[in-house]
């Protein structure tokens, strides 16, 4: 732990995107195109075994925040709501004279509230620009917010952004979208029709600079999240970028043959030609995901690999200029800096495409880089496990503050600074969406996995040595009874050791 007696209390800046394949950074992907992120790699640690609690935004976003795993704070699916009486991060650094900050997405509210459960992030007030004026917080211990809601063709129907984009004279934003919501029609693909000018990024990355240039002529520190979007789905990016990758040229991931037959039975019906999902319904996205897929054309799923791309490369560019504006102020060796993502993609592995109940390496697996000038090694690959219920404690133990007894993430402090091999040996990934349909837990070591599903007999067991592309389920394998008998007993250790302990025990009697 950094003391904060003996040294400046280090910035913390934390950029995420959304929903970005762990396979998706220039410096170890040939065909894509991210330099400022390749910048990191080298100024920093790059973590291979880095892993969300949960492969959905709402749950992973409070876990970041909480330092808790979905089932702990509550909001544990879509459409929850992580209730404000949730401890978070934001308060801990608040209440030790940090100042902090959230630009761009949040997701901690759903987009439709109750009298019980109100949400800001709902319809009317998302669209209600007059209150999001006055509005910038506090909200979950961020003393200063400025947010936008939804993804590239729903992306623009009110809050901070949409005033943003006015400022800057797009005034007539609304004539892009429908009514009543302000979603785009829908048959627009993949070129995003309006000027990238006036592309949310380009409002991330200014107003996360204007925050930096007002911190350091206050001198005070930071913790400031910048929240990108992309390039979570649907697939479009404004001009150049729809067209920078020839789609001829990507490697496009299908399904082998054969791959789910062992596997349980929302795999196998993935093969189907007209599969029946009913069951399944309120699951999320990755079933329906293969459902449209199935009526993708080849030509049409190498367009779709390729504008992802783009929307990541354009994000890279608007995350070079938050790291450029950190070395203009002369931030940046006292900013620890953490890029991530707060879950996987599918687009076309194991013949999936979005997300949903599998928890395939593609889904939960995430890119992680540290870079902290003078602490955190750079250039260095390190295989040691992450999760993102870790960024809480450790931000904190890195900034000198106590970690709450509440917190059940792990602090990798020692980890990132270079001075530890490790500080966890496995990673859990929660999904669930209804009592009722997909409900499963992931234990994740250094080797292998196990999938359990609540009131099923099924699972999958992956060898990540032997079987790196996930293709042959282990958990029906004879020969592999007794790998499957300690591997749940693993898992339930691992449960066990995840309690919340809110109350540290001050007497023995």
């Amino acid at each position: 732990m950094i003391g904060a007696e003996d040294v400046t209390r280090p910035n913390i800046l934390l950029i995420t995107s959304d929903q970005q394949h762990w396979n998706t950074i220039g410096a170890f992907n040939e065909e894509i195109q991210t330099p400022n992120l390749d910048r990191l790699t080298e100024e920093g640690t790059t973590f291979t075994r880095a892993y969300c609690p949960n492969p959905t935004c709402t749950p992973t976003r409070a876990s970041i925040i909480t330092g808790m795993y979905p089932s702990q704070h509550g909001a544990w699916t879509l459409g929850t709501k992580l209730l404000e009486d949730r401890h978070t991060v934001g308060e801990e650094f608040n209440r030790s004279g940090y100042r902090t900050a959230l630009i761009g997405k949040a997701h901690f509210q759903p987009l439709r509230g109750t009298e019980e459960y109100p949400s800001l992030e709902a319809y009317p007030v998302l669209q209600d620009l007059p209150f999001w004026e006055d509005f910038h917080g506090p909200f979950y211990g961020y003393d200063h917010v400025e947010l936008a809601r939804n993804h590239t063709n729903e992306a623009h129907v009110g809050q901070h952004y949409a005033l943003w984009m006015e400022e800057k004279g797009c005034r007539n934003w609304r004539d892009y979208f429908l009514p009543p919501t302000g979603t785009m029609d829908r048959s627009i693909l993949h070129k995003w029709p309006i000027p990238e000018e006036f592309h949310y990024n380009n409002w991330i990355a200014e107003r996360s600079n204007a925050l930096l240039e007002q911190y350091k002529e206050e001198g005070e520190p930071f913790f400031l999240w910048s929240s990108f979007f992309d390039p979570h789905p649907d697939y479009l990016v404004p001009e150049p970028w729809d067209t920078m990758y020839d789609p001829d040229k990507l490697s496009i991931p299908k399904a082998a043959a054969g791959e789910h037959d062992r596997n349980p039975p929302h795999f196998r019906m993935t093969q189907e030609e007209n599969p029946d999902f009913s069951a399944w319904r309120e699951t999320g996205q990755g079933i329906h995901g293969y459902e449209s897929h199935v009526h993708h054309s080849e030509e049409e799923r190498k367009r779709l690999v390729a504008t992802y791309y783009g929307m990541i490369s354009c994000m890279d560019k608007y995350i070079g200029r938050i790291l450029d504006k950190l070395e203009q102020l002369g931030l940046a060796d006292n900013t620890i800096v953490v890029f991530t993502t707060d879950h996987g993609h599918f687009f076309g592995q194991h013949g999936l495409q979005y997300k949903g109940g599998f928890h395939y390496e593609d889904l939960i697996k995430l890119p992680f880089i540290v870079r902290y000038p003078g602490h955190v090694p750079a250039g260095r690959v390190s295989p040691a496990i992450q999760s993102l219920v870790d960024l809480a404690p450790t931000f904190l133990s890195l900034a000198g503050l106590p970690v709450p007894y509440a917190m059940t993430g792990v602090d990798q402090s020692g980890v990132w600074l270079g001075a530890r091999r490790q500080a966890r040996n496995h990673a859990i990934c929660e999904f669930r969406h209804e009592p009722t349909t997909i409900h499963q837990k992931t234990y994740v070591d250094e080797r292998y996995k196990i999938t359990v599903y609540y009131n099923q007999t099924y699972g999958e067991i992956f060898d990540l040595q032997e079987d790196p592309g996930e293709l042959h389920n282990l958990w029906d394998e004879p020969r592999c009874a007794g790998l499957k008998s300690e591997l749940l007993l693993k898992y339930a250790w691992a449960e066990l050791g995840k309690e919340s302990m809110p109350m540290p025990r001050i007497w023995h009697a």
